[in-house]
């Protein structure tokens, strides 16, 4: 089995952070789901984008879900009972399927499209101002010059 080290895109990423160790946590090839297959892409400062390849879905069959911290993504084929065609081979997947995506604090879905097969989801995080970090300005204490004054003795 071949490991890949998330360790670099710690340091690129933003908002992600909880994926990525769930994804190194992942040791069994059993545990990893293969399809459908996703792509998650910074796509500026505060937004990123998870676009999936969901060919032969509908908008209709496609489900999107955010609670809490996680994002579910859910695909379900309609029975096609009229269709008696017989096929020879059959290589496009009409199986359903469940995608769970661990969201980081502050992290919002935004909006979804379905163009070309490809599902995109629109993520933003948005840090409320109470949670950012602030600027402490420190105050320069002056001191009273004290005079000494000489004792005649």
């Amino acid at each position: 089995m071949r490991h890949v080290d998330f360790s670099p895109l710690y340091r690129s990423t933003v908002g992600f952070d909880r994926l990525f160790t769930m994804l190194d946590s992942l040791g069994q090839p059993d545990q990893a789901q293969s399809y459908p297959p996703y792509n998650i892409e910074r796509t500026g400062e505060n937004t990123y984008r998870i676009t999936m390849a969901v060919a032969g879905f509908d908008e209709s069959e496609l489900s999107i879900e955010a609670r809490e911290h996680a994002l579910t993504v859910k695909g379900e084929k309609k029975d096609d009972a009229a269709d008696e065609s017989q096929y020879l081979y059959r290589g496009i997947a009409k199986r359903a399927f469940e995608r769970r995506f661990q969201l980081a604090d502050h992290v919002e879905v935004r909006a979804a499209s379905l163009k070309n097969g490809l599902l995109h989801i629109d993520l933003l995080r948005e840090i409320p101002e109470a949670a950012k970090p602030r600027r402490i300005e420190i105050a320069a204490v002056q001191r009273e010059a004290k005079q000494i004054e000489a004792q005649n003795n």
